[in-house]
């Protein structure tokens, strides 16, 4: 991906239901990130990318927004810092901290980082996205417990060398249908299935689940809602 705020990316021909998924190493790009940030970010933005102390981190939010905004731009045929985004209403309590949307509409978007590696999708309809690092054993197994019963049990009968890989995988899908949502983590892990194995579950209201393939030690994850 070039960056450069004037250039629009050669997106791939638009499908109805269909998303495009972008996967940032934010390790390639850095060099960019100060030179584009001042003219592509806002300065909200620039002054929540400040706030992050850890150079790594920091990195990472601006390479990932600065993507983002490039992405919309093109997309939507206006010049990145031109992009207005706002948030949409919290389906489960009507507050403004729902779902991230362009001002105006014409196209949906979700974004996500984890470790300098962030996956962005775009499409004409809602679209959660998430990427995570496969984490240590002991963390797979804590919080595999607290999903829903049908992937902790999957999860607990998995061998163990397995099971931080099949945690991951799990975990992608279900931030990716909750952010499809617009409410996150702030429902419970436990109240949807997504599935552990190594096909998505089948997930209602016209919800479709992939995997993504991205960096070795990640796992990835898009959902899409089709119209039923």
């Amino acid at each position: 991906m070039a960056y450069d705020e004037t250039a629009a990316i050669d997106l791939p021909e638009r499908v109805a239901g269909v998303p495009s998924v972008w996967m940032v190493d934010a390790e390639q790009q850095r060099a960019v990130a100060d030179r584009l940030a001042p003219r592509i970010l806002t300065p909200a933005e620039r002054r929540r990318a400040a706030a992050i102390h850890v150079e790594s981190r920091r990195i990472g939010y601006v390479i990932a927004h600065l993507a983002l905004r490039l992405l919309l731009g093109s997309f939507l045929g206006v010049a990145a810092p031109a992009v207005r985004l706002v948030r949409e209403g919290c389906p489960q309590c009507g507050a403004l901290h729902g779902r991230p949307a362009v001002e105006g509409g014409g196209v949906h978007f979700s974004l996500a980082r984890s470790h300098g590696v962030a996956l962005l999708a775009l499409a004409d309809v809602p679209v959660g996205v998430d990427v995570e690092r496969i984490p240590p054993p002991e963390t797979a197994s804590a919080l595999g417990a607290r999903l829903h019963p049908l992937e902790a049990a999957a999860l607990a009968a998995a061998p163990d060398a397995c099971r931080p890989a099949m945690f991951a995988r799990t975990w992608v899908r279900k931030e990716a249908y909750l952010k499809g949502l617009g409410c996150g983590l702030a429902r419970d892990v436990a109240r949807d299935h997504v599935g552990a194995g190594s096909d998505p579950a089948a997930l209602p209201g016209g919800w479709l689940m992939q995997d993504v393939p991205v960096r070795d030690g990640y796992a990835g994850a898009v959902a899409v809602c089709r119209p039923v």
